[in-house]
């Protein structure tokens, strides 16, 4: 702000070929199908493929996680095998209260197990 109290408005314009200046990429369904293919092999570090490819290790991760999302997928092994990676369901819990405690459980837990659980935090 100047003196008089009013402000001067600067423009800069950078040319599209300045040091910095990046463009947007689209990468091709294709692309990204291979991409997530190669990430999901058993044992692969998907940082290493995603240099490999040219394409940053957090966009890589994205990409790989909404196709998980979407549900299974099927990767092809060099020898022709097939493996299904999925998304594991997040499974229900059941929580209770007792005695001043917090118990969560699955809900698939074995009664009998449960109740010496439960029989313990009693006796506590």
């Amino acid at each position: 702000m100047s003196a008089d109290r009013t402000f001067h408005v600067v423009e800069a314009i950078v040319d599209g070929d300045a040091a910095g200046a990046t463009v947007r990429r689209r990468w091709s369904d294709d692309f990204k199908e291979r991409a997530v293919t190669a990430a999901l092999e058993p044992g692969v570090n998907v940082s290493a493929v995603a240099r490999q490819m040219g394409v940053s290790p957090s966009q890589l991760f994205g990409w790989r996680r909404q196709a998980l999302a979407k549900g299974p997928v099927a990767t092809s092994l060099p020898e022709g095998v097939e493996v299904v990676a999925a998304v594991p369901r997040p499974v229900p819990v059941v929580e209770i209260s007792m005695c001043g405690a917090v118990i969560r459980v699955a809900a698939d837990v074995v009664e009998a197990d449960l109740r010496r659980v439960l029989r313990a935090v009693r006796q506590s």
